[in-house]
């Protein structure tokens, strides 16, 4: 679990330092191998290389080492895209669970926000 939060710190600390080249890149392995040692390198494996994943493995995967080889920006795109159509089945479930938090989901049914959160709730919209 460490590995994974200090990965997800170091990308967010490159993003705000302005896309900085090392710390995404180091969020980036750090965030893998995290995720390798949670669920196991077999399931890491398997959730990766699913038959109907391989286009999100494609970009996430792409995406991690377009910033290994130096193009943060477009780097952190497609692994932004990869990421959602990776983890689009999880959606649903995180925001169910946010509405259900007292203050979290008085925020969540707002007029404005409500409706992207209907959106972004849906598991069949971000094909």
């Amino acid at each position: 679990m460490g590995l994974t939060g200090f990965g997800v710190f170091f990308l967010f600390f490159g993003m705000i330092l302005f896309f900085d080249k090392a710390l995404l890149a180091i969020g980036n392995i750090l965030f893998v191998a995290g995720l390798s040692f949670v669920i196991g390198l077999e399931r890491t494996f398997r959730f990766f290389f699913q038959r109907h994943k391989m286009k999100a493995t494609g970009f996430f995967l792409g995406g991690v080492f377009v910033v290994l080889i130096g193009w943060p920006i477009v780097g952190v795109v497609l692994e932004v895209y990869g990421f959602f159509l990776l983890f689009r089945g999880f959606f649903p479930v995180a925001v169910g669970f946010i509405r259900r938090v007292p203050i979290l989901g008085s925020l969540l049914n707002l007029p404005g926000i409500s409706g992207l959160v209907d959106k972004v709730g849906e598991s069949n919209t971000m094909v």
